[in-house]
């Protein structure tokens, strides 16, 4: 078993130092097929140089002591995004995506399987968070209930923004 706490606490400064935020590490697969996934991110998002440099900064830290120990054996290392629809997992995670609309897994109350809400995450502490659903009705959840979350891009509206910005006069984009 990898130890991930171990990885953060030696990735977060090397990325930090970039202007980055360590956003997640995972490890994935086993034996040969195992991938170590570093996600990064900043405001206004990430692009290739990021990924490039937070990549060139991160390599020569997992092949040196002690992480070399931490994550040995062969492994593929993945430095990305977390993307448009990212995962949320911790409550920091759940913090940055305050306002943003997500899609929660929570078990059901008598732990007979569970069921899938939607809604924006109107706030979120060390202990759980609250959602304002599509239908207009709240909901508080601790982290303990959840199996799966995620941000979830809205296609549509973003499809209209853009049209309605295309479609908009030269005036009236001077103006703005």
């Amino acid at each position: 078993m990898v130890d991930l706490d171990t990885l953060v606490n030696a990735l977060a400064p090397a990325v930090a130092g970039l202007g980055l935020h360590l956003y997640d590490v995972e490890v994935t697969g086993s034996g040969r097929a195992r991938v170590l996934r570093v996600l990064i991110d900043r405001d206004g998002g990430i692009d290739l140089d990021a990924i490039a440099d937070a990549t060139q900064a991160i390599s020569p830290l997992l092949d040196a002591p002690p992480l070399d120990a931490v994550i040995a054996g062969p492994y593929a290392l993945e430095v990305s995004s977390p993307g448009l629809e990212r995962p949320l997992r911790t409550p920091s995670h759940y913090r940055r995506a305050v306002g943003d609309t997500v899609s929660v897994k929570v078990r059901a109350a008598d732990d007979h399987g569970a069921r899938r809400v939607r809604g924006v995450l109107a706030s979120a502490d060390d202990t759980g968070f609250d959602l304002t659903l599509d239908d207009g009705t709240a909901e508080h959840h601790s982290y303990g209930e959840v199996t799966q979350a995620r941000t979830v891009f809205d296609w549509d509206n973003e499809l209209k923004a853009a049209k309605a910005k295309k479609t908009s006069s030269p005036r009236e984009a001077v103006r703005r």
